[in-house]
């Protein structure tokens, strides 16, 4: 990509890039996009259209039977315990909403030309809308969501999409010390994937960076859940991602979905005091598998 990006750079003259990237205003740069897109979108003929919707793996429809999806989704909210939120997310979100607060390349997200970003984590939406609340005074904040998103990056394997359904949690609180608050929220998230998958629910943890979290697990998380939660210790995915701790959320080996502490909140906040918990599945995974 940087490559092919050198290329074309090269081809205008000098100052274009620095030009358009900081010496035009959002509306002014949107503005030309806007114009030049019109006149590209003016050249599209019928078979190309066509064409387009055969062969652009971002358009094409996901092979799911949506009325089984919908059942999946239904029994997702029936079983969400009341203290979370339900929210509806828009299907795009501001510009820098995965690279600004996670460590996800730019690249990997579908940028329009109107200062946003088509979705594609809602944890990190949620985490913005967590941190909203909680500058506003909520004590602490639960939220949930269902969204298809869009990733940018190819995906190779049967059944693999550029677009997806994510059903997420995320959990936002201030600390009161000894991660009496990250045992709170865990307990919050794992109980209902737990009563999601059932007692074949395979809900684990990794400990990227030590901390009393471990003992709190042990004295407090563990005998709240009353199920299997063991540690994944060759779990390396995802380690620069999460802060401390992950989880893995499946059944069977499906690759459900996973979740972890993040410093989402904090960072959005400016407070090192704020803890967040993000957790989500796949629901057309959960689908197949008939859970």
């Amino acid at each position: 990509m940087g490559e092919v990006s050198e290329r074309f750079w090269a081809k205008l003259p000098d100052g274009t890039r620095d030009a358009l990237v900081d010496g035009l205003s959002q509306s002014e740069l949107q503005s030309v996009l806007l114009d030049v897109t019109r006149r590209r979108a003016a050249k599209v003929t019928p078979a190309r259209l066509l064409q387009r919707w055969q062969q652009d793996r971002f358009v094409q429809p996901s092979t799911i039977d949506p009325r089984e999806l919908v059942q999946t989704q239904q029994r997702l909210w029936a079983l969400l315990p009341e203290k979370f939120d339900g929210v509806q997310l828009s299907p795009v979100t501001p510009l820098g909403t995965c690279s600004a607060i996670a460590t996800i390349n730019q690249h990997q997200v579908v940028s329009t030309i109107r200062g946003t970003e088509v979705a594609s984590d809602p944890t990190n939406e949620l985490a913005i809308e967590a941190a909203v609340r909680r500058r506003a005074g909520q004590e602490r904040v639960h939220l949930a969501a269902c969204q298809r998103v869009v990733r940018a990056q190819p995906f190779d394997g049967p059944g693999m999409s550029a677009h997806f359904e994510l059903f997420v949690l995320v959990s936002s609180a201030r600390d009161t010390g000894s991660c009496r608050t990250e045992a709170e929220l865990l307990m919050d998230h794992l109980s209902f994937w737990h009563a999601v998958l059932g007692d074949k629910a395979e809900l684990t943890f990794t400990a990227f960076t030590e901390s009393a979290l471990r003992d709190r697990i042990e004295d407090t998380v563990r005998p709240a859940l009353g199920v299997a939660f063991t540690e994944d210790t060759e779990r390396t995915k995802s380690a620069g991602y999460y802060a401390g701790t992950g989880l893995g959320i499946d059944r069977g080996g499906e690759g459900l979905g996973d979740g972890g502490f993040t410093t989402w909140t904090a960072d959005l906040l400016g407070d090192a005091k704020e803890r967040c918990l993000t957790s989500c599945i796949s629901t057309e995974r959960l689908t197949v598998i008939g859970a």
